[in-house]
């Protein structure tokens, strides 16, 4: 090649020594073309100028010698230092072959690329941003280079880049967005620590809003909040808290929506950094943008919930996901209930994919406490917004589904249990109508959580299915009805369900802290009382241990009368005819030792009232299942003439160890606080021949026991022996007067005992005869 010709206007030993291997010499060759393109500019001479430009360039800095192309940077770094501030009008040719030198294998020259770049944009400087992304992109990688002396020269010219764009006022954020969010995700750590560092300065630019722009990197961050270095996580730590302090102070410019699934993606990392900080940032994100997150519920509750079963090992993260499924769960308001799903709805699209960009406008709120929102804040922004007001839909139908999933799976953590109920009572209180639509695929699963190991899960569950019991919103056609068209309940003893007072009301006035205890029941209450005895019968260790606990509970939620009347109802039909005894027995148990039944004790004890005598009724018939229970019945509603019939008839059963057990425990219930008018009305023994009579009758029936004993001494005390004789007096007694006054038919329910006494005695032997077969077949 005849380098005067092709070559010039540089002289054959300027190009000798710039193909030298020595430093030196290449430094003086770089000094001549520092002269010759000084005087280029002198004569305005642009042409020669990008002729030498080009020669450096195509002939030494991308040449295949590797001195060359040493000569070729240091020499297209003379030209730049010449050019002084004109270098701006040359800087794409400048720049592009010292990058393309960067991927170098040879690490010598990958540094002196550093350093030929580093003299390029220290003359450029501002000239340099609009190049920015190339160098960028360069110097990215090099932050990841191997070699020591080519990161150490990467960083001077890191640090020169950043004091430019810190002066500049003309930084193109728009056109380097993309990149960063494509090189936010390196797994390099040198890589990772360079891109954080260009966010924090970017972010401490006033003039670089880098908020806007938020929702492309904020997933890349907590990416990189999950390294392996501690300073990088640090200064991870540091740029989000930025972010976040930025977010609190300007609500209004934030884009709550689009950030809102990356939060909930990131508040279910394994790692515990970056799940504290992403639930920090989903407290502060529901406190200030308000009803805007209520979209993103179901996503939301998919990664709190867990949390909140969380041990003290991780009680940072626990308390602040406390906090944002309390501030969550109040932002669903009575409106909810009311807002027409056919009308357009905001424009957030609820429950987004990952991937996709929402450039929608938010409404959002914000409250003065950090744990607590005012509800009635919520109806309208709290801070300026350009935008319309925006109606939010509540997706309930996800909400459910989550909370459905959490109540099912058997492995999850008590308070997490607790939480689901708590927030499925609440959407019942503020949302009833809508709720009622998932109420038949809730109730199985509400149903079986009745056998939680827990007593407080139980309590909330009772909770919950006491108010779906009762709620208004619940009342349909055939509310009075049974839900089961198998279960056609007879005249006589039908439920009594108190009518609707009035249409519901359009908004409720129930809040968090209220208690379904009204007396109006709904279509799902005997159909909640329908289930619960099927469940005490197939699971009998439930109804043994928490029978009598789930039933005192219901009594204080709903109406204690209902729930008698109805169980009674249910069980008058029950063909299991040994768990009808069993419950029978304990729901008598319940009526006469419980203190929330004082008040139904009290009504059953005079049975002034057709309800009272209604509702004695319809006990006494289900009661009938276990003959010492109704005796006990009786007693208790000062039926003594009847208690004595029945004892009588007691010499007709077949007496068993269980049965002379049950009269054991009515003689020890005598002696309790219950019955204290009638150990009381022993005193009176002309007026009450038939009391003593049944008591004689029970002593008789006992065999020589502690029960018989202490029943035989309360009887001793009973005054003037002689007066027990019935007599026929023209004036009746008190006692008659009372039953006579009541229009009970004793001689039906007197047959009735008989009746059922008589099937119990058939299905024992038709056990006995099973039993014996059975033992054949094992003996043949």
């Amino acid at each position: 090649m005849n380098a005067e010709r092709d070559l010039s206007p540089l002289t054959p030993g300027v190009v000798r020594a710039l193909t030298d291997k020595l430093y030196e010499k290449r430094k003086v060759a770089a000094l001549e073309i520092e002269k010759l393109v000084r005087e280029f500019v002198a004569q305005n001479n642009t042409s020669q100028i990008k002729h030498v430009i080009q020669i450096l360039s195509q002939e030494f800095a991308l040449s295949q010698h590797p001195h060359s192309r040493k000569g070729g940077l240091i020499g297209l770094a003379a030209c730049s230092i010449a050019l002084g501030k004109d270098s701006g009008l040359y800087l794409k040719e400048l720049i592009e072959p010292v990058l393309t030198c960067f991927n170098d294998a040879d690490s010598r020259l990958r540094y002196y690329a550093c350093e030929a770049l580093y003299n390029i944009v220290k003359v450029a400087r501002g000239s340099v941003l609009p190049h920015f992304n190339v160098l960028f992109d360069g110097l990215s990688k090099l932050a990841a280079d191997p070699d020591p002396n080519v990161k150490s020269g990467s960083e001077l010219l890191d640090r020169l880049l950043k004091d430019i764009v810190t002066e500049s006022n003309q930084f193109d954020l728009v056109g380097f967005i993309p990149l960063l969010r494509e090189r936010i995700y390196s797994n390099n750590q040198y890589a990772r620590q360079f891109i954080i560092s260009w966010i924090l300065v970017l972010e401490s630019v006033p003039d670089i809003n880098l908020l806007d722009y938020l929702p492309e990197i904020l997933d890349g961050l907590f990416q990189i909040l999950g390294d392996n270095s501690k300073e990088i996580r640090k200064m991870c730590e540091v740029a989000l808290g930025e972010f976040l302090k930025e977010i609190k102070k300007n609500p209004s410019s934030v884009k709550f929506a689009e950030m809102a699934n990356i939060l909930v993606i990131h508040c279910q990392a394994a790692d515990d950094l970056i799940q504290l900080t992403a639930m920090c940032w989903m407290r502060e994100f529901i406190q200030l943008a308000g009803r805007v997150m209520l979209p993103y519920s179901s996503g939301i509750l998919t990664a709190v919930l867990p949390c909140l079963s969380y041990d003290d090992r991780k009680k940072n993260i626990k308390e602040v996901a406390n906090v944002c499924n309390q501030s969550l769960m109040k932002l669903v308001i009575p409106e909810d209930d009311e807002m027409d799903e056919a009308k357009p709805s905001m424009t957030i699209p609820a429950e987004p994919t990952s991937e996709e960009s929402l450039s929608k406008p938010e409404a959002a709120t914000t409250g003065e406490s950090e744990n607590e929102l005012d509800i009635t804040a919520l109806k309208q922004p709290l801070f300026p917004c350009s935008c319309e007001r925006i109606q939010v839909t509540l997706n309930l139908d996800g909400i459910v589904q989550v909370l459905d999933y959490h109540l099912s799976d058997t492995s999850i953590g008590m308070m997490t249990r607790i939480a689901v109920l708590k927030w499925l009572y609440h959407l019942y209180i503020k949302t009833p109508r809508k709720m009622f639509r998932h109420t038949d695929s809730l109730f199985p699963i509400l149903l079986r959580t009745l056998s939680d190991e827990s007593d407080e899960v139980i309590l909330k569950d009772l909770e919950l299915l006491a108010e779906i019991a009762s709620s208004p919103a619940g009342q349909t056609e055939e509310a009075h009805g049974p839900s089961d068209g198998s279960d056609v309940r007879p005249g006589p003893v039908e439920l009594h369900v108190p009518a609707r007072a009035g249409q519901l009301s359009s908004s409720s006035t129930k809040g968090l802290e209220c208690s379904p205890s009204t007396p109006t029941m709904n279509s799902y209450f005997y159909k909640f009382m329908i289930n619960l005895l099927k469940r005490f019968s197939s699971e009998r260790k439930l109804l043994e241990t928490r029978g009598a606990f789930i039933i005192r509970q219901l009594c204080l939620l709903l109406n204690a009368e209902n729930i008698f009347h109805s169980m009674a109802d249910i069980l008058l039909r029950e063909e299991d005819l040994k768990f009808a005894s069993t419950m029978v027995h304990t729901l008598n148990t319940i009526l006469l030792t419980s203190s929330e039944l004082f008040q139904l004790r009290n009504q059953l004890k005079d049975l002034k009232t057709p309800e009272s005598r209604n509702l004695f009724c319809c006990l006494y018939r289900s009661w009938c299942h276990n003959p010492v229970t109704t005796v006990s019945l009786c007693f208790l509603t000062q039926n003594y003439k009847h208690a004595y019939d029945l004892i009588q008839k007691f010499g007709d059963l077949e007496v068993t160890v269980d049965f002379l057990t049950e009269v054991d425990k009515l003689v020890q219930l005598i002696e309790c606080p219950i019955f204290t008018y009638l150990r009381l009305q022993l005193l009176d023994v002309k007026n009450n021949p038939y009391l003593i009579k049944a008591l004689y009758g029970l002593l008789m029936l006992l065999p020589q026991s502690s029960a018989f004993q202490l029943l035989s001494h309360r009887l001793q005390c009973v005054p003037n022996p002689e007066l027990m004789q019935t007599t026929d007096n023209t004036k009746p007694s008190a006692s008659f007067k009372r039953t006579a006054a009541s229009n009970i038919d004793y001689t039906e329910l007197l047959q009735h005992f008989e009746k059922v006494q008589n099937k119990h005695l058939e299905a024992r032997h038709q056990r006995a005869g099973q039993a014996e077969q059975l033992d054949r077949r094992v003996v043949l």
